[in-house]
């Protein structure tokens, strides 16, 4: 897959750079896919063994790890300044390319705030934030050149986003120091996905030829977005500010969020905390995902620009996080025209806002579907219900009906939920298999569950409000 696309031409992609001072000594990255992190995120000591499903052991097991050499490369040596106005765009790239050139290591950036465009990411690079250091993403427009990217699973070309990288292999985003997009408020906003769906309508399928820059139309950009690029470690930073989809790995293989921060503020919308799209291969463990939306959301585009790349996002593995937003807490959709399979999350709490702890959305017009998600031991107090599953998203229809199932909700729980199960399938398009065993919902305001074309329901040890529940 990642291959195959790395022969695109993306145009106009430039590397920016912020600046640092003093680096402290890192090792060469031991980060694996398989270890465990006690005491972050949800708070849970979970190793991979402990995950329920030997397929989820299996998909972290087999994820292949980013690894770097023992060597830094410290962004105030190549110019730049932890003052907090000079534009240090040119130094991270200078850094990045030095580390990249010399076979790889750590760009490291000192205590301080930095001020800089996009960071585009090569491959064997690690940027590495120390604590302390904080990167503020620019105000200038130009500062973030023209890449391929998507808008809501739709591909184009457009500002890149704040963290970059097209088509590299062995790339990380480390270390305890901050990202903030705050300052790109004034050039990074505007939502017309409608001028890219009428270039397809026009027969336009060439996303190169879909350039929204100059357009006179405006889409924001994703905060930090590998695209098709294979060995991803993001591990440990905090995201402040997003003006948009905050982590999106895209047609991607082997990647690791590890103890990463992620927004929760309502200053703006759309403000997902984790969306991996058409993405193969990815463990989310050990963090505290904000959003202003979904808290992960698994994407594999969109409508006939999803059927024309065709990439589905599979084997997901989700474990200890904190979930914070006011949508999905595990969410599949809406853009899941590629399709999403295989989906594990376990010991994950939902505080705050969120709606739901499992979200699945779409429609005829989008298709695609959402098969095998399993969740289990996921506690918490969903403000609308505790699964929500609809194939009539935002009433669009068409002629490509989704395929939804099996899920199976196992060893779960809440403390408190206007209702439990909100489950409905088409007259002519069932949901295949919904398996609930040994959980129990409390607080539950109205028991009585919206079941609709669902097929093989199975129900075991299954207590609402302490009542015994049997389908």
């Amino acid at each position: 897959m990642a291959d195959s696309l790395s022969r695109r031409q993306v145009i106009g992609i430039g590397a920016a750079v912020a600046g640092a001072a003093v680096a402290a000594p890192i090792l060469a990255n031991t980060a694996r896919a398989g270890t465990g992190a006690p005491a972050a995120g949800a708070g849970h000591a979970v190793s991979v063994n402990d995950l329920p499903w030997q397929a989820a052991r299996d998909i972290v097991n087999g994820i292949v790890p980013t690894s770097f050499p023992d060597a830094t490369f410290e962004v105030t040596k190549f110019g730049a300044k932890a003052d907090g106005k000079t534009d240090n765009t040119a130094a991270f790239a200078a850094a990045v390319t030095a580390c990249n050139k010399a076979g790889g290591g750590h760009v490291v950036v000192p205590s301080g705030t930095y001020v800089t465009g996009a960071i585009y990411l090569k491959s064997n690079v690690d940027l590495h934030l120390n604590s302390g250091a904080t990167l503020k993403f620019s105000g200038d427009a130009s500062k973030f050149p023209t890449v391929l990217t998507r808008y809501e699973g739709i591909e184009c070309m457009n500002h890149s986003p704040m963290i970059y990288a097209f088509g590299e292999k062995n790339i990380a985003l480390t270390g305890s120091g901050t990202l903030d997009a705050g300052g790109t408020s004034s050039w990074n906003k505007g939502s017309d996905r409608a001028f890219l769906e009428s270039l397809i309508s026009k027969g336009i399928t060439d996303p190169h030829k879909r350039v929204v820059p100059g357009s006179g139309h405006n889409m924001r950009s994703t905060f930090v977005e590998p695209y098709n690029c294979d060995r991803v470690l993001i591990s440990g930073v905090t995201l402040k500010n997003p003006m948009f989809w905050q982590l999106h790995p895209t047609l991607c293989t082997n990647v690791i969020v590890d103890g990463v921060s992620t927004d929760p503020s309502t200053a703006h919308s759309n403000t997902d905390g984790c969306d991996p799209e058409c993405t193969r291969g990815i463990v989310i463990r050990n963090c505290t995902l904000g959003a202003h939306d979904d808290n992960i959301a698994i994407k594999s585009g969109r409508d006939a620009d999803g059927r024309r790349v065709n990439v589905p996002t599979r084997d997901v593995v989700i474990y200890n996080n904190v979930m914070n937003g006011n949508w999905g807490a595990v969410t599949c959709g809406s853009e899941i025209t590629g399709g999403v399979q295989n989906v594990y999350a376990f010991k994950c709490n939902i505080i705050g806002a969120t709606k739901f702890a499992l979200y699945v959305k779409s429609n005829t017009q989008r298709g695609g579907g959402a098969q095998n998600v399993n969740l289990d031991s996921i506690t918490g107090a969903p403000v609308r219900s505790y699964v929500f599953v609809t194939m009539t998203y935002n009433g669009q229809t068409g002629s490509h009906p989704p395929a939804f199932g099996p899920f199976s909700i196992t060893n779960s729980s809440c403390t408190k939920t206007p209702k439990v199960f909100d489950v409905s399938g088409l007259s002519s398009d069932h949901v295949k298999g919904f398996t609930v065993k040994n959980c129990a919902f409390k607080g539950v305001a109205s028991t009585s569950d919206t079941w609709s074309n669902v097929d093989g329901r199975s129900f075991t040890n299954v207590t609402i409000n302490g009542k015994a529940v049997t389908k």
